[in-house]
């Protein structure tokens, strides 16, 4: 269970109808294996001790009598066990039959969960409504009823609950309620039949409810063996985190056991960050588990911010493009703004920007000579990126300008008595913060406001010079991580090539080869780069990465580094992940202020770092508790 991972198992054994000692046999051989597997808690099927389509058999003495002994079996056959198990039969509560799910662990029942709403026609065995109270049961004092929520004391993120039926299509089902009072697992025992379509609603079910109530979703129905007189019992097993699908058996299949880990740590960060209100209406059972390492099977994306699927890719380059352009738009509308000025360097940032601008003055059917981008050569600028961005102005068809800084930094070198021979960071900022001057003066002098093109991979590692590139009337590129900037211009050259424009995609897709770089320094003694950004701050891909869950999930170094291994592990060694993370918090932390006083733009995803509501951090926060946390990692 350590950084909240929790490995769950629904089991879909085969049972024979009304054969309580066959069901339970079964059980225990799956209950093991899930157990030796590594999972901490195994989901069985509503009625598994006896099985669900007994019908009137539910009112023989003996078969509910053999279902409390087999129980009783049970228990007994799991006490060295440490995995919680939830399994499903009739019992006997206040004088009436009731569907029920036993919560056991070591031995021991934690408590009995009884079904509150018939999922129809189970009314002729059965009694339903609201219950709750003790009962004795081998010499132990079981709690009983139908809103418990248990909790584990020493592992404050994980709690669950027990819903049982069709509950994924239930308006009044108590998933909510459990959530609210910080259920992060919600267990399902169900018996759903299987006709067309009815799986793919499910699955569609579960994604949205875990998705909407920050929760994993745990299901296991009911399947092999039981009675096929009317309906084929669906079988379906799957496993879902905050609207993911993690781990499925498919319908109909003979697949036994569905095995994965949710994020009970995740869940429960999300769940914290909700506005909800307590109400404390639960029954709260606590208990205490083993605490393990969870071996994870899952898989982490290794880039959180682009979708898998290249269709959602498309769509959710065409959506950022469309906010961006937009929000622009609307800001020089509002400014009375007469023209868009952006600096233009032939990099990735500084292209999209004025792609960006160029699609707002299509929405304000204004011409794109509005947009002024000014290429601004010194000391580091080559012929590649400076042919780049002549070519994309021109077909862009925007005002192009190119003015040399070069003099004015080596006057401003002898004003303030700087060597230019030294290429130290007065060197390089003063030629950032000579670019935005010229910027901001061009604005003046034609009525228009400055756009700015730092993204937010840049904001989160202060990869801006203070005043410099980091100051701007509107920021269009301060919500998209490079990686995912990376996408947006390859969408651009994709729309300019199906629409005959040759050139631009060529320069878009050259843009796109050319290694990211301030050229702050001059160029080799080939021409090319010679000063690249992800060899002095690292690789963006492994930035974004933690980037994404330090900022969306509040996850810690060790869980950070233990994720990144998972997902970038067959890429990049364990120091290489280490050192970058390092770098990462130590920078994050200093660079704070520069974020304090960001210019306003548009939020594109779930990560930003706008100060006005996006992150909330002091400038002189300490990051001795994160940092300490990593040199522990290091002597591991």
């Amino acid at each position: 269970m350590k950084n909240g991972f929790f490995k769950l198992a629904a089991a879909l054994p085969r049972v024979r109808v009304a054969d309580p000692r066959h069901n339970t046999d079964e059980m225990l051989r799956l209950t093991h294996e899930a157990s030796e597997a590594g999972a901490a808690l195994i989901l069985f099927p509503q009625l598994s001790i006896t099985g669900y389509t007994c019908g009137d058999l539910f009112h023989s003495t003996a078969l509910l009598r053999a279902a409390l002994k087999e129980l009783e079996r049970y228990l007994s056959a799991t006490s060295s066990l440490s995995i919680l198990s939830l399994v499903g039969l009739p019992m006997i509560l206040e004088g009436r039959t009731r569907i029920c799910t036993a919560v056991c662990h070591q031995g021991r029942l934690l408590g009995i969960v009884a079904k509150s709403r018939s999922d129809g026609g189970e009314e002729r065995q059965f009694s339903f409504g609201a219950l709750e109270g003790v009962m004795t049961l081998n010499g132990q004092a079981v709690p009983y009823g139908t809103d418990l929520l248990f909790r584990a004391e020493n592992l404050p993120s994980f709690s669950f609950a027990v819903e049982m039926g069709e509950t994924l299509t239930d308006p009044l089902s108590s998933a909510s309620r459990y959530a609210t009072e910080g259920a992060t697992l919600l267990c399902n025992p169900a018996a759903s039949p299987e006709t067309v379509a009815s799986a793919d609603v499910r699955r569609m079910m579960a994604k949205a409810l875990s998705l909407r109530l920050s929760t994993g979703y745990l299901l296991a129905s009911a399947g092999m063996g039981e009675s096929t007189t009317d309906l084929v019992m669906s079988g379906h097993g799957l496993l879902a985190e905050n609207g993911v699908l993690l781990a499925e058996a498919t319908p109909l299949s003979e697949e036994e056991l569905v095995i994965s880990e949710i994020d009970t740590e995740l869940l429960s960060h999300r769940q914290a960050r909700q506005d909800r209100s307590v109400s404390r209406a639960l029954s709260v059972i606590p208990f205490v588990m083993d605490e393990k390492e969870t071996a994870l099977t899952r898989r982490f994306a290794a880039n959180p911010f682009i979708p898998n699927d290249p269709t959602i890719l498309t769509e959710r380059c065409e959506t950022i493009l469309q906010i961006q352009a937009r929000g622009l738009a609307q800001r020089m509308e509002r400014a009375y703004a007469k023209k868009a000025v952006l600096g233009i360097s032939g990099g990735l940032d500084s292209t999209l920007a004025v792609l960006v601008a160029a699609r707002a003055m299509d929405l304000m059917k204004r011409p794109r000579t509005d947009i002024v981008a000014v290429t601004m050569p010194c000391f580091g600028t080559t012929s590649r990126t400076k042919n780049n961005a002549t070519v994309l102005c021109q077909e862009l068809g925007v005002d192009f300008r190119c003015v040399s800084i070069a003099r004015s930094v080596e006057l401003h070198f002898e004003d303030i008595g700087h060597d230019p021979s030294i290429h130290d960071v007065t060197y390089e900022n003063c030629q950032a913060r000579e670019r935005t001057q010229v910027l901001m003066d061009i604005a003046n002098g034609c009525g228009g406001m400055v756009i700015g093109t730092g993204d937010l991979s840049e904001l989160a590692l202060g990869w801006a010079t203070y005043n410099g590139d980091h100051m701007s009337m509107y920021g269009v590129n301060g919500g998209v991580p490079k990686t995912l900037i990376r996408h947006v211009v390859a969408h651009c050259a994709a729309i300019a090539e199906e629409d005959g424009n040759a050139k631009l995609a060529e320069a878009l897709r050259d843009v796109l080869d050319t290694p990211v770089s301030p050229e702050l320094l001059p160029a080799d003694k080939n021409g090319k780069i010679a000063q690249k950004t992800e060899d002095l701050v690292g690789p963006y891909e492994i930035h974004d990465f933690y980037i994404y869950h330090l900022l969306r999930n509040g996850f810690s170094p060790d869980k950070l580094y233990r994720i990144a291994k998972n997902a970038l592990g067959d890429r990049y060694d364990d120091a290489t992940l280490l050192k970058w993370l390092e770098i990462l918090l130590r920078r994050f932390f200093a660079q704070q202020f520069k974020r304090s006083c960001l210019p306003d733009g548009p939020a594109i995803g779930s990560v930003t770092l706008s100060p006005r509501g996006g992150w909330a951090m002091p400038s002189d926060a300490s990051s001795a508790l994160w940092l300490a946390e990593l040199e522990d990692l290091k002597k591991q």
